[in-house]
């Protein structure tokens, strides 16, 4: 590589202007309430039942749900889609390969790309394989919490997102 090529290539990281996010009182206090009432019911649910309701990517699905409602990424289809295709993922990896790192990266990997191919890419969902993996999880994680837990989820931000005046929650379904 040239010196022109790396100072090129490197002046892409420098980034250009300021932040372009908007943030009112009103949606602040609508992603506060999003939140902590979902995680909440996750782990009352948790503790009244011989079920684990919580997963750390739940909070980060609650981030996208009620802080960028409108995102493509935070719509229901991308939420419990993305979470299931890559629980799935991360649970096969899982039990017929084993637990080395390589199969966590392959599982991640692997994950981000059907996320894509389905059009239900969540980032929060990248996080599932390395928690079923790294938990030693079996199937029927992929129900409880996942699936439920997602449709808890889902069901909240339709609730919440939808009491402000300003918001339409979901923007598409399929």
């Amino acid at each position: 590589m040239t010196k022109r090529t790396l100072t090129v290539y490197f002046s892409k990281m420098r980034g250009e202007g300021r932040s372009p996010l908007k943030v009112s009182m009103i949606d602040t206090w609508t992603g506060f309430a999003g939140g902590f009432l979902t995680i909440l019911l996750l782990g009352a649910l948790t503790n009244v039942t011989d079920t684990l309701w919580l997963m750390a990517p739940f909070g980060a699905s609650c981030v996208l749900a009620f802080s960028v409602w409108n995102a493509p990424l935070s719509q229901p289809r991308n939420i419990i889609g993305g979470h299931l295709i890559s629980s799935f993922t991360g649970l096969v990896a899982y039990h017929w390969i084993g637990d080395d790192p390589w199969v966590i990266g392959l599982a991640v990997g692997l994950s981000i790309a059907l996320m894509m191919l389905t059009k239900t890419t969540h980032p929060p969902a990248g996080a599932d394989p390395l928690v079923i993996i790294i938990g030693g999880y079996s199937f029927s994680y992929l129900l409880s919490p996942v699936l439920i837990g997602s449709l808890l989820i889902v069901a909240m931000a339709l609730v919440i997102n939808n009491l402000h005046t300003a918001r339409r929650y979901p923007t598409f379904w399929m």
